[in-house]
């Protein structure tokens, strides 16, 4: 097998130089009279149902639904702008059941007034000038019969105006819906505005009569009991952004076969790496102990009411960091043991607010640990239209404290079920590594969850073997019963989080690369012929059992990792020597991309704040890059809608895998274009409000694959290294070596 080498590459980074030009309608947009009769109305119905009800704020919260996705260049900047930009209005953004974007804005109450002034304005100017009508033929930008008279505004305004309704499909006033099934707290997440809940505690409710039966998290977010959730819902409907369930519960399934305590040889630890554990309590009683620097992390009270099967869940997971190969011959990855630092956080289920409290404190208070493992979960479905509050929590954390979380991607044990079930919180984690369930086959395991999240992204990231019901198919864990054989996702999250803290913490990788490099072992080049297609349950595939296999590659494959820093708008390499034949290019080639963006939940489906653009492949004089996912983002002369830029390109989504197809026979060359060289391209978006514009690691994990199965790997590192490029070849047991030497203690005299 081929080893993983590491280049380093000269990267340009450009600024951006272009410019937007003049907005114009859609060809397939019109605005009628009709239209905007209707939403005359529809802002007149906003505007005397905030004056009819109790003033609790200044301004109107106000849901804008549009007729497609759009990007923040296509959203409205006219009609419900007072100062400023409307994109300072926004507050949140979520689908419709069509899948457009429905975007809510909170604006004063004197710019809803001028809005339906605006829109009579415009009316009049279709009227006037239009016939009734303005489509992509008679509203042209260069179209000079048109009369913009002083009485409709200014020219650009009044363009505005009606460029905003061919986008508008209807105003409407907030309403988050209704939660389901409710017998415990509940998670409400307020809009922002200049009200605070403890305003509305003060000024709306008898701040007495509900005393007890709600918790501040956060200047935005309450949680609160069934009761008081009504209230809220029958009072202030408009001023709920989001709801959720506030519980995370362990999810395992118990085994009907128990065993006695076996007896097992283990080494004392020395200095191996350490893994984070957060879950239940731990048994320090069984054989591994010495590996385990436990911490509780329950109070007074839960500690009374500990029972025996609080320590179960916890200890297993530990014990498959700790010896998981020992239990399981068949799952040897020849990593060896790790060390655990493990804090019980609950006994069988806790409030999801008070979890993420103890989260941030013992993250912050153990920055030597890279690798954190969370197999604790939601039973209830993650929402389509926002990320839950832990979820955020966790991706929040990871992007202030550069630590990687592995999250179980829950279990659904309703043997009866008609249709899978959505994955719960936190497996929502963008930023998190989250791991569903396996059979030994491949197969998704019977309790397996579903993603996407957020209608789009690609969640869950990748599966494991966590065993299932049947006996065969079961992992062989160690608890305060001794050893068991259980099943669940929280089994197949610490393989994974076993290999991450080997690449992290033994070969120094970056959390960005090491994730990469999971994802790529995963998807391989079975994604893009079949895998994708199952992408909802098992994510962009299988992660090997041996990191051999995560690490090297086939004899006609070259596998590198570039690495680098994101200062400006694009950041480029335009000659990247893939070897060539006389006349052709004989490689195809795949390239996964990971990165940690800013993000913000009170956005709603507009989550990540960042973008990061990947393009690959083969330089093509006065054409730039022939990216092998043909992504046109960008591209000048080329358009592409915001839909297809998410479903295709992957906009806005942290990770992007792309790559070529694999055949089975009569593969190819590629042509050649002059000196034969590729180039990568990462481009940089924000969606542009508030944003600050910090730098941004990357993490690209590219594969080469030589049609002919020809190994050239030394032709590419020779190529690399005439071109000053640095190549490091990595060698697993050297690497073990350098580390095991830097972990020895010295001893002074």
């Amino acid at each position: 097998m081929n080893s993983l080498l590491n280049i380093k590459l000269p990267f340009n980074h450009e600024k951006n130089s272009k410019k937007p030009g003049p907005r114009n309608l859609k060809r397939s947009n019109k605005v009628t009279i009709n239209h905007l009769n209707e939403l005359i109305d529809e802002l007149n119905f906003v505007k005397r149902y905030y004056e009819r009800n109790e003033k609790i704020i200044e301004g109107s919260l106000i849901d804008v639904y549009y007729n497609d996705v759009v990007p923040k260049s296509n959203r409205i900047v006219e009609v419900l702008k007072e100062k400023g930009e409307c994109n300072d209005y926004i507050v949140g953004a979520r689908f419709s059941e069509k899948e457009n974007h429905i975007i809510t804005y909170y604006i004063p109450m004197s710019a809803l007034n001028n809005s339906i002034e605006k829109l009579e304005k415009g009316k009049a100017f279709l009227i006037n000038e239009l016939n009734g009508e303005a489509n992509s033929e008679n509203f042209d930008a260069g179209d000079s019969s048109i009369n913009y008279s002083k009485d409709y505004y200014s020219r650009n305004k009044i363009r505005n105006i009606i460029i905003d309704c061919s986008v508008i499909e209807r105003f409407a006033i907030p309403d988050a819906g209704e939660l389901d099934d409710i017998k415990e707290n509940v998670t409400i997440t307020l809009y922002k505005t200049e009200v605070q809940f403890s305003y509305l505690i003060n000024t709306l409710f008898k701040r007495n009569e509900y005393e007890g039966k709600y918790r501040v998290a956060d200047e935005n977010t309450i949680i609160v009991n069934p009761e008081f959730y009504e209230t809220l819902r029958n009072k202030v409907p408009y001023l709920i952004s989001m709801t959720a369930h506030d519980i995370s519960k362990v999810s395992l399934n118990n085994s009907d076969i128990k065993r006695k305590r076996e007896v097992f040889n283990i080494p004392s630890p020395k200095n191996e790496p350490v893994i984070g554990v957060i879950d239940t309590l731990f048994d320090g009683t069984v054989y591994f102990s010495d590996w385990v620097d436990y911490r509780e992390e329950i109070n007074k009270y839960e500690k009374e009411n500990v029972l025996n099967k609080h320590y179960s869940h916890g200890t297993a997971v530990s014990s498959i960091i700790v010896d998981g190969p020992v239990l399981n011959s068949s799952l040897n990855d020849n990593l060896g043991r790790f060390r655990v630092r493990h804090f019980g956080v609950c006994t069988d289920a806790v409030s999801l607010t008070i979890l993420i409290k103890k989260i941030e404190r013992i993250v912050l208070e153990n920055s030597d640990i890279h690798v954190w493992n969370i197999s604790l979960g939601n039973e209830f479905e993650i929402s389509d239209n926002f990320i839950s509050f832990d979820g955020a929590a966790l991706d929040k954390i990871q992007k202030e404290n550069s630590v990687l979380f592995v999250v179980a991607g829950t279990n659904d044990d309703d043997i009866n079920r008609k249709k899978l079930k959505k994955i719960g919180s936190p497996a929502d984690s963008l930023n998190s590594l989250v791991v569903n369930s396996v059979k030994r086959d491949g197969t998704p395991a019977s309790y397996t969850r579903n993603g996407k999240v957020l209608s789009f992204f690609n969640k869950p990231d990748v599966s494991y073997y966590g065993g299932d019901y049947q006996e065969n198919e079961r992992i062989r864990v160690y608890t305060n019963n001794g050893v068991e054989e259980l099943y669940g996702s929280s089994l197949a999250a610490p393989w994974i989080a076993r290999k991450l803290c080997y690449l992290i913490d033994v070969l120094g990788y970056p959390r960005e690369v090491a994730k990469a490099l999971i994802i790529d072992s995963a998807a391989g080049w079975e994604y893009k012929q079949d895998t994708y297609k199952y992408q909802n349950t098992i994510g962009y595939g299988i992660v090997p059992i041996k990191i051999e296999d995560v690490l090297n590659c086939d004899n006609s494959e070259i596998k590198f990792i570039l690495q680098g820093n994101i200062t400006s708008y694009m950041t480029s390499n335009y000659a990247i020597p893939v070897p060539k034949d006389s006349d052709s290019c004989p490689y195809i080639a795949r390239a996964t991309l990971c990165y940690f963006p800013q993000s913000n939940r009170l956005e709603g489906t507009d989550y990540t704040q960042r973008e990061l653009t990947l393009k690959f492949g083969r330089i093509k004089d006065g054409k730039g890059i022939l990216d092998i996912n043909k992504n046109v983002i960008g591209t000048d002369g080329e358009y592409t809608d915001e839909r297809r830029s998410r479903n295709e390109f992957r906009k806005w989504e942290n990770t992007k895998f792309i790559s070529s197809l694999l055949k089975d026979s009569n593969q190819k060359p590629l042509k050649l274009y002059g000196e034969g060289l590729w180039g990568v391209t990462l481009t940089s978006m924000e969606r542009g409000r508030n944003i600050k514009h910090e730098d941004l690691l990357f993490g690209l994990v590219i594969c080469l694959k030589n049609i002919k199965n020809e190994n050239r790997i030394d032709d590419f590192k020779h190529a690399c290294l005439l071109r000053g490029y640095i190549v490091n070849e990595v060698n697993i047991k050297n690497k073990i070596g350098v580390y095991e030497k830097a972990q020895n203690e010295i001893e002074f005299e």
